[in-house]
């Protein structure tokens, strides 16, 4: 399962909040705001919430009977651990309650050119999340490629069984943008999702984002759109 479909008419609330994935992931965060962040997911439906690996099972039973699921960041913020670390920690992640991995690719061997590395980096996550009845979300940091890589990585990710190109960590050095989204809307086949993350902090930078093809929204500002919603139009 992917997710809900965006739908055809225009957007409500409730479609917005099944959109998001409701996210904490400074490297400050604690127990607490982790609660916080599932009693938030439940209050106003998201679809999941995104947090670190250490806090995947603290937030499974603080979601368990709600319709919210867990995202899990694998190899974050830099995308630079080994093939198998990666593998490693998406398992466990996975043992521990999450559906969706959000792993940040090989940044450094898609600039390098080395296709092969980071299509099997890849490929090695998909197979394993596909296995066990998870999705896998590939973290291009489009902020560090030029239009060309962010192509390349978009079809490799694609071609090695990403369920979702997505745009930013929202650590590096710029976050999603509208120009981004629509180029890996148009680059990747309708199989795959994209998913915006990064600087998006109001109602109006969701929905612009959403407008140029983002499926997916990634934002640790998700109850301050949600509140801001419904004063739009």
């Amino acid at each position: 399962m992917s997710g809900p479909e965006r739908p055809a008419r225009p957007i409500t609330g409730a479609d917005l909040a099944r959109l998001i994935d409701h996210t904490a992931l400074k490297p400050t965060t604690t127990a607490a705001d982790i609660d916080v962040l599932c009693s938030e997911a439940i209050r106003y439906g998201f679809w999941s919430v995104c947090v670190s690996p250490v806090y995947v099972g603290r937030a499974a039973l603080r979601l368990r009977g709600s319709g919210s699921r867990i995202s899990a960041v694998v190899s974050f913020p830099h995308g630079t651990s080994t093939t198998e670390v990666k593998l490693a920690e998406a398992r466990r992640a996975i043992e521990d309650g999450a559906r969706e991995i959000d792993m940040v690719c090989n940044i450094g061997a898609l600039k390098s050119g080395d296709d092969g590395l980071f299509s099997s980096d890849i490929g090695e996550l998909s197979a394993l999340c596909r296995g066990r009845g998870a999705l896998l979300k590939v973290i291009l940091e489009c902020c560090y490629l030029d239009e060309g890589e962010k192509v390349r990585g978009a079809l490799l990710a694609e071609g090695a069984g990403a369920d979702f190109v997505k745009t930013s960590t929202g650590f590096g050095s710029g976050g999603a943008t509208r120009e981004d989204v629509a180029l890996l809307r148009k680059t990747v086949s309708g199989r795959v999702k994209v998913k915006a993350a990064g600087g998006i902090g109001t109602a109006e930078k969701a929905l612009e984002m959403l407008n140029a093809g983002a499926d997916r929204l990634g934002t640790s500002s998700g109850v301050k759109i949600m509140e801001s919603f419904g004063g739009l139009g």
